[in-house]
């Protein structure tokens, strides 16, 4: 059985600085229409920076939508959506929030943040060979810097204390592939 699911009309509902919402028409699998909100976001990167003795670099900051404090990756949006090398950005945004700069990198993938409404994929960096230079925020951006050993990471995102899902996600990926 064909699952897709064709876009039979499209109505932007609002449109943003970051995000597009459309109120979409669908044709089902069994002919029927069924209406679809659609967030669309120009996708972000995530970095898992490990230093020589596995050290992990996070960001605290509050996040207005859910009104509490969180624990992540050094994380942002690409400023260029598709048009952006994604590397180029997981190095602005480690720079940015952290100061750090980083002499390896892997990609790890990307995972998609809600795909029943929203189109926004996180591509996952681990950076390695980190080196300090300075921190240089956003003027709207507002963060401390946390470090902790990433087996201290691992537990937190194990035990549900980190919920974050590009952290959770990043940090799983990282655990097996260096089997730390």
């Amino acid at each position: 059985m064909d699952l897709r699911e064709q876009m039979v009309n499209s109505q932007t509902i609002f449109e943003g600085k970051i995000i597009k919402v459309t109120l979409d028409q669908a044709r089902l699998p069994d002919g029927a229409l069924a209406s679809r909100e659609v967030v669309y976001h120009p996708g972000g990167v995530a970095v898992l920076a490990l230093d020589e003795d596995n050290t992990v670099y996070l960001v605290k900051q509050f996040r207005y939508p859910i009104q509490r404090l969180l624990l992540e990756l050094p994380a942002g949006k690409l400023d260029h959506g598709s048009e952006e090398n994604i590397l180029l950005g997981a190095q602005r945004e480690l720079s940015e929030e952290t100061g750090l700069e980083a002499s390896e990198w892997t990609y790890l993938g990307y995972t998609l943040a809600s795909p029943g409404f929203c189109d926004e994929a996180l591509h996952m960096y681990l950076a390695r060979g980190l080196t300090r230079k300075d921190q240089h925020l956003d003027a709207d951006e507002f963060l401390d810097v946390v470090t902790m050993p990433f087996d201290e990471l691992v537990k937190q995102v194990m035990d549900g204390t980190i919920a974050d899902g590009k952290t959770v996600s990043t940090t799983l990926k990282v655990k097996v592939l260096l089997g730390l």
